[in-house]
């Protein structure tokens, strides 16, 4: 009864490579394929952590410690994923550096962060290709952060607007091998960043959040992660090219921030000559 209830998950028989998993939204992402039947392979840095995540999603996941900057180690990454299963199906490129000063960023840091989060995705890709087939996808995490201006931040940004690029450019390139190419960009979502800006404090963070989303409140990472299952399977078939915004309808508002004119005279009217 066990089997045949596994064999009816969307992503039973499929095999999928998490970049960045050993925390935060790439932990949630893992853990969310996983129960849709996936096997999952986890890659990331601190052994420790990773570990601990995969043993906590249980037989179907496994970690392997890997900078994602480095050809040699992604090249033992796929190699194990093709020894071990003979095949890969899903590859989800989430492993990101937020170091960023804006305008002020040194050359070091733009290389740093632009390392990880583009060209690493770029070349994780490259090598992961010849061992998908027809049906595989490839899944980049953009970020609402690349699609508007922001205050004080410039290399992260700009970093995820370059990844809704290639993921157009790769859709069209792997279109003729049957090989998807999709983006996701959440917003405010429960991860390291918003926990350490929150004192780990989640309703505080839905607070703060509630501002700028909607439905009024931050993101959860297996939100996150439910969008990808479901562009992995073959109810997303028809789907490649594109970026799926996850974001509570925070790109949807404008600057008002979805407050009429009328209210914000009312609100900031006799303070605005102060």
């Amino acid at each position: 009864m066990a089997q045949e209830q596994a064999s009816q998950l969307a992503l039973a028989g499929k095999v999928a490579i998490v970049t960045g998993a050993s925390q935060g939204i790439g932990s949630d992402i893992a853990k969310v394929l996983a129960s849709d039947g996936a096997q999952v392979v986890l890659v990331g840095l601190g052994a420790d952590a990773g570990q601990a995540v995969a043993q906590s999603i249980g037989d179907s996941a496994c970690f392997i410690e890997a900078d994602v900057t480095s050809d040699e180690a992604i090249d033992r990454c796929i190699d194990f994923v093709a020894e071990k299963f003979g095949r890969l199906d899903i590859l989800v490129n989430n492993a990101c550096s937020y170091v960023d000063q804006g305008l002020g960023s040194s050359r070091d840091q733009w290389f740093q962060t632009l390392n990880v989060n583009l060209i690493s995705a770029a070349i994780f890709t490259q090598k992961a290709v010849p061992h998908m087939g027809k049906g595989s996808v490839v899944v980049n995490l953009g970020s609402t952060g690349g699609k508007f201006g922001a205050a004080g931040r410039a290399i992260y940004p700009a970093s995820k607007a370059a990844m809704l690029q290639i993921t157009r450019n790769f859709a069209v390139d792997l279109a003729p091998k049957g090989i998807r190419v999709l983006s996701v960009s959440p917003a405010w979502t429960w991860s390291p960043a918003t926990q350490s800006m929150s004192a780990g404090n989640i309703e505080v963070a839905d607070a703060v959040g509630a501002r700028f989303h909607p439905l009024g409140r931050v993101g959860r990472g297996e939100e996150v992660g439910n969008v990808i299952s479901f562009l992995a399977t073959d109810k997303a078939s028809w789907m490649t090219g594109v970026d799926i915004p996850v974001d509570g309808g925070f790109s949807m508002l404008g600057p008002d921030q979805g407050v009429s004119p009328r209210e914000w005279f009312v609100r900031l009217g006799p303070d605005a000559l102060a």
